[in-house]
Protein backbone atom coordinates (compact mmCIF):
# COMPACT_ATOMS: atom_id res chain seq x y z
CA UNK A 1 0.00 0.00 0.00
CA UNK A 2 0.95 3.68 -1.00
CA UNK A 3 1.81 5.95 1.77
CA UNK A 4 -0.99 8.30 0.57
CA UNK A 5 -2.91 5.43 0.44
CA UNK A 6 -2.86 4.20 4.01
CA UNK A 7 -3.15 7.93 5.24
CA UNK A 8 -5.98 8.56 3.02
CA UNK A 9 -8.56 5.17 3.53
CA UNK A 10 -6.90 5.13 7.30
CA UNK A 11 -9.84 4.40 9.74
CA UNK A 12 -10.24 4.09 13.63
CA UNK A 13 -10.79 0.02 13.97
CA UNK A 14 -12.54 -1.14 17.27
CA UNK A 15 -13.30 -4.53 16.62
CA UNK A 16 -10.74 -7.71 15.84
CA UNK A 17 -10.34 -10.89 15.28
CA UNK A 18 -8.88 -13.25 17.73
CA UNK A 19 -5.60 -13.81 15.14
CA UNK A 20 -2.42 -12.41 17.43
CA UNK A 21 -0.37 -9.89 15.68
CA UNK A 22 4.08 -11.72 15.23
CA UNK A 23 6.71 -10.17 17.30
CA UNK A 24 8.19 -8.99 14.52
CA UNK A 25 4.79 -6.81 13.11
CA UNK A 26 4.72 -5.04 16.34
CA UNK A 27 8.86 -4.62 15.95
CA UNK A 28 8.19 -2.89 12.26
CA UNK A 29 5.31 -1.34 14.01
CA UNK A 30 7.89 0.22 16.68
CA UNK A 31 10.57 0.78 14.20
CA UNK A 32 8.45 3.28 12.10
CA UNK A 33 7.06 5.10 15.25
CA UNK A 34 11.15 5.89 16.38
CA UNK A 35 11.53 7.06 12.69
CA UNK A 36 9.06 10.11 13.77
CA UNK A 37 10.56 13.86 13.25
CA UNK A 38 11.11 15.13 16.77
CA UNK A 39 12.54 18.43 17.80
CA UNK A 40 15.61 18.92 17.53
CA UNK A 41 16.21 14.97 16.53
CA UNK A 42 15.60 14.47 20.75
CA UNK A 43 13.15 11.08 19.96
CA UNK A 44 11.69 11.13 23.80
CA UNK A 45 9.92 8.19 23.67
CA UNK A 46 9.68 4.86 25.14
CA UNK A 47 7.07 2.30 23.97
CA UNK A 48 5.45 -0.44 25.99
CA UNK A 49 4.20 -3.33 24.28
CA UNK A 50 1.10 -4.87 25.72
CA UNK A 51 -0.22 -8.66 25.01
CA UNK A 52 -1.31 -9.38 28.59
CA UNK A 53 -5.15 -9.69 28.38
CA UNK A 54 -5.84 -8.66 32.07
CA UNK A 55 -3.62 -6.17 31.74
CA UNK A 56 -5.51 -4.97 28.60
CA UNK A 57 -8.52 -5.17 30.32
CA UNK A 58 -7.69 -3.50 33.33
CA UNK A 59 -7.31 -0.64 31.43
CA UNK A 60 -11.11 -0.54 30.62
CA UNK A 61 -11.48 0.20 34.41
CA UNK A 62 -10.11 3.59 34.19
CA UNK A 63 -10.71 4.68 30.52
CA UNK A 64 -14.08 5.25 29.08
CA UNK A 65 -13.24 4.86 25.69
CA UNK A 66 -11.05 1.68 25.67
CA UNK A 67 -13.30 -1.07 25.41
CA UNK A 68 -11.20 -2.25 22.11
CA UNK A 69 -8.67 -3.32 24.27
CA UNK A 70 -11.21 -5.94 25.69
CA UNK A 71 -10.69 -8.33 22.38
CA UNK A 72 -7.01 -6.34 21.05
CA UNK A 73 -4.65 -9.38 20.97
CA UNK A 74 -2.00 -6.83 21.72
CA UNK A 75 -1.59 -2.59 22.15
CA UNK A 76 1.12 -0.10 22.10
CA UNK A 77 1.97 2.25 24.84
CA UNK A 78 3.50 5.77 23.70
CA UNK A 79 5.26 7.42 26.21
CA UNK A 80 7.38 10.48 26.53
CA UNK A 81 10.24 10.19 28.63
CA UNK A 82 11.18 13.79 30.53
CA UNK A 83 14.68 12.49 30.73
CA UNK A 84 15.24 12.45 27.35
CA UNK A 85 13.28 15.73 26.58
CA UNK A 86 16.07 18.45 25.33
CA UNK A 87 13.16 21.12 24.52
CA UNK A 88 10.49 21.41 26.97
CA UNK A 89 7.01 20.49 25.95
CA UNK A 90 7.97 19.18 22.41
CA UNK A 91 7.71 15.53 23.91
CA UNK A 92 4.29 15.71 23.23
CA UNK A 93 4.72 16.73 19.58
CA UNK A 94 7.21 14.18 19.18
CA UNK A 95 4.88 11.59 20.63
CA UNK A 96 1.79 12.13 18.84
CA UNK A 97 3.85 12.00 15.35
CA UNK A 98 5.17 8.73 16.63
CA UNK A 99 1.65 7.32 17.22
CA UNK A 100 0.30 8.45 13.85
CA UNK A 101 3.10 6.67 12.50
CA UNK A 102 2.21 3.45 14.10
CA UNK A 103 -1.63 4.34 13.17
CA UNK A 104 -0.52 4.26 9.23
CA UNK A 105 1.98 1.43 9.40
CA UNK A 106 -0.85 -0.64 11.21
CA UNK A 107 -3.12 -0.05 8.38
CA UNK A 108 -0.58 -0.52 5.39
CA UNK A 109 0.30 -4.00 7.34
CA UNK A 110 -3.65 -5.08 7.21
CA UNK A 111 -4.09 -4.27 10.91
CA UNK A 112 -6.81 -2.30 12.48
CA UNK A 113 -5.39 0.40 15.14
CA UNK A 114 -7.41 2.85 17.24
CA UNK A 115 -5.45 6.09 19.34
CA UNK A 116 -6.59 5.36 22.72
CA UNK A 117 -6.13 9.15 24.47
CA UNK A 118 -4.46 9.12 27.84
CA UNK A 119 -2.58 12.68 28.15
CA UNK A 120 -3.77 14.60 29.50
CA UNK A 121 -6.48 13.51 31.09
CA UNK A 122 -5.29 12.67 34.90
CA UNK A 123 -7.23 9.86 35.52
CA UNK A 124 -5.75 8.03 32.72
CA UNK A 125 -2.39 8.74 33.46
CA UNK A 126 -2.34 8.23 37.13
CA UNK A 127 -4.14 4.53 36.48
CA UNK A 128 -1.40 3.89 33.57
CA UNK A 129 1.29 4.59 35.85
CA UNK A 130 0.37 2.65 38.16
CA UNK A 131 -0.98 -0.30 36.16
CA UNK A 132 2.55 -0.22 34.28
CA UNK A 133 4.80 0.65 37.19
CA UNK A 134 5.59 3.69 35.07
CA UNK A 135 8.52 5.33 36.59
CA UNK A 136 7.83 9.69 37.52
CA UNK A 137 9.51 10.70 34.24
CA UNK A 138 7.61 8.73 32.32
CA UNK A 139 4.26 10.18 31.00
CA UNK A 140 1.80 8.02 28.72
CA UNK A 141 0.40 10.16 25.86
CA UNK A 142 -1.73 7.25 24.29
CA UNK A 143 -2.29 3.61 24.21
CA UNK A 144 -2.76 2.31 20.69
CA UNK A 145 -5.31 -1.32 20.16
CA UNK A 146 -4.27 -3.45 17.68
CA UNK A 147 -5.90 -6.56 15.88
CA UNK A 148 -6.93 -7.79 12.45
CA UNK A 149 -10.07 -6.03 11.74
CA UNK A 150 -13.02 -7.98 12.23
CA UNK A 151 -14.90 -4.79 10.78
CA UNK A 152 -14.65 -2.75 8.14
CA UNK A 153 -14.89 0.77 7.55
CA UNK A 154 -14.99 2.85 4.06
CA UNK A 155 -12.83 5.72 3.56
CA UNK A 156 -13.75 9.20 4.97
CA UNK A 157 -14.06 12.24 3.10
CA UNK A 158 -12.73 14.70 5.45
CA UNK A 159 -10.93 17.14 3.11
CA UNK A 160 -12.72 21.01 3.46
CA UNK A 161 -11.76 23.29 0.87
CA UNK A 162 -12.66 25.84 3.38
CA UNK A 163 -10.18 25.26 6.13
CA UNK A 164 -7.40 26.42 3.38
CA UNK A 165 -6.13 29.66 3.91
CA UNK A 166 -3.06 31.12 2.09
CA UNK A 167 -0.52 33.69 3.38
CA UNK A 168 -3.25 34.99 6.60
CA UNK A 169 -6.55 34.40 7.79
Amino acid sequence: MEAIEAILSRRSIRKYTDQSIPEQVLTELIKTAMNAPSAGNQQPWQFIVLDDKKILKEITNFHPYAQALKNAPAAIVVCGDLNLEHFKGYWLQDCSAATMNILTTAHAKGLGAVWLGIYPETERITGLKKLLTLPEQIIPLAVVSLGYPAEKKEPAARYQESRIHYNGW
